[in-house]
């Protein structure tokens, strides 16, 4: 057993498997106070082992992150499936369907853009504060590239990846961001925490501006988009 602070909120992680509080590690705090605690029980994780031949710890850990984004939800703070960027304290966000190059776009950021750098490289948690704004924080669940830090930063802006054979960023209307938001949204669990989480996405449609970037494997895609979404949030 041992607690982690995660977007704020102090979390007492109860495992079974040595191979979660390795990947904590960086997250641990200490005391002995804390606003919730998780475990995993012996049928999640046989469960889990049934998508692939993944270890008991592996196992584990994707099923107590999915209880912990389940419950935190009643703190305002969920889980947006995608890569973010920090670059001069401000967070850049995109999301896309896997496949379409969400890494390789951040790479690009990482080669092209001064300063930036990866904050979660797939699953980071969003925080709804009291003025309407989103923070971004980093988790120890960070993708199979294991790019993150334990960082938080104001969201600047959410972009949403798409192949193209030249570059170009537009705005995304509010219809496409809606249905481009429910395909990288957390929402299992029960029925209050998943309304909580659609009540806190619609906060994110009010809030914050969205694109739309078809783009090629090429240091002007990085450039393109880092400039627009700057710009645009100033």
């Amino acid at each position: 057993m041992f607690i982690i602070r995660l977007a704020g909120v102090r979390i007492r992680v109860e495992n079974r498997y040595s191979f979660l509080e390795r990947q904590c590690r960086e997250y641990v705090c200490s005391g002995e106070e804390y606003d919730f605690s998780v475990s995993v029980t012996g049928d999640e994780i046989l469960e889990e082992q049934k998508h692939g031949e993944f270890s008991e710890g592996y196992c584990e850990s994707i099923c107590m992150y999915r209880n912990i984004c389940e419950k935190i939800a009643a703190y305002n703070i969920f889980l947006l499936h995608s890569s973010v960027l920090e670059v001069d304290g401000r967070a850049y966000a995109f999301a896309a369907r896997s496949g379409v190059g969400k890494s390789t776009h951040t790479a690009l950021w990482l080669k092209n853009i001064p300063g930036a750098r990866v904050l979660n490289g797939d699953k980071p948690l969003y925080r709804l504060e009291a003025d309407g704004s989103f923070t971004v924080h980093g988790t120890p669940w960070n993708g199979k590239e294991d790019w993150g830090m334990n960082l938080s930063a104001p969201v600047a802006g959410i972009c949403f990846l798409e192949r193209g054979e030249k570059n170009a960023i537009r705005p995304a209307t509010p219809e496409e961001t809606l249905n481009r938001l429910m395909h990288q949204l957390y929402l299992r669990g029960g029925r209050a925490s998943v309304n909580q989480r659609l009540i806190m996405m619609n906060a994110m449609l009010e809030s914050l501006p969205f694109y739309v970037l078809s783009c090629t494997i090429s240091d002007e895609a990085a450039h393109l988009a880092y400039n627009t979404m700057r710009l645009q949030s100033n």
